[in-house]
Parts: structure tokens; C-alpha cells; sequence
């Protein structure tokens, strides 16, 4: 398989930035990047939901099916599959693999700030696999994100990471974890299963060389560049109002009309 492949390359870890729609994962496609990543966040405020509540169902699935079979790999982040019933996650993952998706994201975050019970998320992660064997499950627990005031993150952290990967996860995320130190710990206790550990990447944390020397085989954008989309628009917009100069990073309208094999129109 060779998405999976992707993340035991001996050149560097797998960076997979994360596309809300068409021209994203487009553009970022075209700059060489053979995986990329859907971002529940972009997907949820495009359409005006919330992120994290299992409102993106129908919204993810439709991307999947413009974005999947494409000329990248693609890999859904599907909250915590929209259910707690394993079966209609099992569902879910056939509709990705039918749409061309080659891996899932699956979380345990809820939105009311707990944590799903860990066999409940072992569960799903098992339906999946059962059903799409081929799908590359990313399993995520968001310990750090979503401590328990009762207990230090780490050992619940390996705890939740040992149920799933038994569960048939193909490899385990955790993003907030950026301390240098503790990462490098959690590859070592990772390294004897060969399951790769997935980092979230932060922008005051360690590099990817960093994270690369430390042992993470996959790096995850997020909605990092869904953000910055969002932030360099509302910037423009004030920049043109106020009389400034707006920075000129922007690709023009036919290089965007290209990406979606549009031909040559009249600029709007």
C-alpha cells in the first residue's frame, strides 16, 4: 500500500497538509505534495457548522467524492466517525474507500471536552478495519488537548494508544504534544509495534527536521493553512479598504480557473 509506505520512507516523515475544498488540495497537489489531508474545521466552516459535533457527515463524504482518486493520495479526517455505533462508522469508511479516500482520521475528542471511553474507540477503529482492511487508520486521541485533571497525560496517552493500535490502527496521533523530550519518549515505547506516530505540527514547536530527528514518521498541517487562508483574506480586504498595498502571494485568476481545468474567461 502505498500510503503506508509513505510513512516508513528513510528520506523524512510523511508531511500531509490538510485541503477544505477543490482548489486547495488542487494547488497543493500541484506543488508536489503526493498525499494531502482533509481538515474537519475547513469542511465544518464552509458550511457553516460546527467542527467536532458529527454535523459533517454528508459535508465530508461530498468532498471525498471530488477530491478521492485523484492524481494524490487522500486521507479524510472524519472526526470521530460521526457515530459511537461501530457499524455506521464501518459505514462511513466503505463510502471513503468507494470514493477513492485511502486513509481515515479517527479522534476520540468530544465536543463537550471529555474523552470517548477507549474500548468505544477501539471498537470503531476494529469495525473499520474489519470492513475496509486496506484503509489507513490514523488513530488520534487528544490527551493532550483534552486532559483528565485526575491523571498525567502520558500513561493515559500510551494507554489509549495500546487499545487502538490492538485494535488495528496503522498509526496513532497526538496532537498537542510538542515537548521535544516526551515525543522522543513516545516513539521509543512506539518503536518495538513499528506503528508510526503522527505529530500535529505547531508553529512554536519543533520543526519538521526536528520532529524527523526525533522519530515522528508523519506531520499533520491541520487546519494550520485553513486559518492562514482565512486570516490572509480578511487582511486583504482591510488592506484594500485602508489603501494599502495588498501583498501580491495571491495566484492570479487563471492559475486558479487552471486548477479545476478551466479554460481561459474574463477576470472577476
Amino acid at each position: 500500500m502505498v500510503f503506508k509506505a509513505l510513512h516508513h520512507d528513510p528520506d523524512g516523515p510523511l508531511l500531509l497538509p490538510n485541503a477544505w475544498d477543490h482548489a486547495s488540495a488542487a494547488a497543493l497537489a500541484g506543488q508536489g505534495f503526493a498525499a494531502i489531508g482533509t481538515t474537519s474545521l475547513g469542511v465544518a466552516a464552509a458550511a457553516g457548522l460546527p467542527d467536532g459535533h458529527a454535523a459533517t457527515r454528508e459535508e465530508t463524504l461530498r468532498l471525498a467524492r471530488r477530491l478521492g482518486g485523484g492524481a494524490f493520495l487522500l486521507s479524510v479526517d472524519g472526526e470521530g466517525g460521526f457515530s459511537d455505533d461501530p457499524a455506521e462508522v464501518a459505514g462511513l469508511a466503505r463510502e471513503l474507500a468507494r470514493a477513492g479516500a485511502v486513509g481515515i482520521n479517527l479522534e476520540d475528542g468530544r465536543a463537550d471536552g471529555t474523552l470517548t471511553p477507549a474500548p468505544v474507540h477501539a471498537a470503531k477503529i476494529a469495525a473499520v478495519k474489519a470492513a475496509v482492511p486496506d484503509l489507513f487508520v490514523n488513530a488520534r486521541t487528544d490527551t493532550y488537548w483534552l486532559p483528565d485533571p485526575r491523571t498525567a497525560p502520558e500513561p493515559e496517552t500510551r494507554r489509549r494508544l495500546d487499545a487502538y493500535r490492538q485494535a488495528g490502527a496503522d498509526g496513532v496521533f497526538v496532537p498537542g504534544l510538542t515537548d521535544p523530550a516526551a515525543i522522543q519518549e513516545l516513539v521509543a515505547y512506539l518503536s518495538p509495534s513499528g506503528v508510526p506516530l503522527n505529530i500535529l505540527y505547531s508553529p512554536t514547536g519543533p520543526t519538521v527536521p526536528e520532529l524527523a530527528a526525533l522519530g515522528v514518521r508523519r506531520v499533520s498541517l491541520g487546519s494550520l493553512l485553513f486559518r492562514v487562508a482565512l486570516g490572509a483574506a480578511v487582511t486583504a480586504a482591510l488592506d484594500v479598504r485602508a489603501g494599502r498595498d495588498v501583498a501580491p502571494a495571491a495566484p492570479t485568476y487563471g492559475e486558479v480557473q487552471e486548477l479545476s481545468g478551466g479554460g481561459d474567461a474574463t477576470e472577476i
